[in-house]
């Protein structure tokens, strides 16, 4: 029951996404900074063998310490994870999880692996530093496949239309693990 929980909230991501209105700016990123801090907020769906679960979310990466808070339809927390170079620790009502880190901890608790040390770079469309990887561009520079570390993730909608303008929509592949991050708003 708690894993389909946890999933279901997951998944909320996957609905759609708005781009940033007309009036606003968009946000852009630095072309390579790899400990650039950031808050987004969005929607994530994750399917995997079968099962689907879609979440609000709320992420929070500072230099070496992220905390995600996977929200309800109407903004409850339902689950916070924070990981940070002590361990990863996962709290829901009633309950407490902790693992040396993320990618263990999704593991333990969902029977996937979430995959932290990639996604904090991915997010802003950038390879991870570690570990070779293929990267494909569109005509204006903009990222629209990268592979690494086994996952595919491709990007399908940015903030504008600048090589250095923060991906709203990726969808990441692996090993019949399916997820899809929609991002509302940056904060950088």
């Amino acid at each position: 029951m708690i894993h389909r929980l946890f999933l279901l909230c997951l998944l909320l991501l996957a609905g759609c996404a708005s781009a940033p209105p007309a009036s606003q700016q968009p946000v852009t990123r630095p072309m390579q900074s790899e400990h650039l801090p950031f808050v987004l907020s969005g929607r994530i769906a994750v399917k995997h063998e079968g099962d689907r679960s879609l979440s609000g979310v709320r992420w929070m990466h500072y230099a070496g310490a992220d905390e995600f808070l996977l929200l309800a339809p109407f903004g409850q927390t339902v689950a916070r994870i924070r990981s940070d170079m002590r361990g990863a620790v996962l709290d829901m009502p009633f309950k407490h999880y902790a693992a040396q880190d993320a990618d263990e901890l999704t593991q333990q608790v969902l029977g996937w692996r979430l995959p932290l040390s990639g996604l904090r770079y991915w997010v802003l469309a950038l390879p991870a530093p570690k570990g070779a990887f293929d990267i494909e561009h569109d005509a204006n520079g903009q990222v629209i496949l990268l592979s690494q570390d086994g996952w595919v993730i491709r990007y399908t909608r940015y903030a504008a239309q600048t090589p250095d303008s923060l991906p709203l929509r990726l969808a990441m592949q692996r090993d019949g693990l399916e997820i899809q991050l929609l991002i509302d708003e940056w904060e950088i």
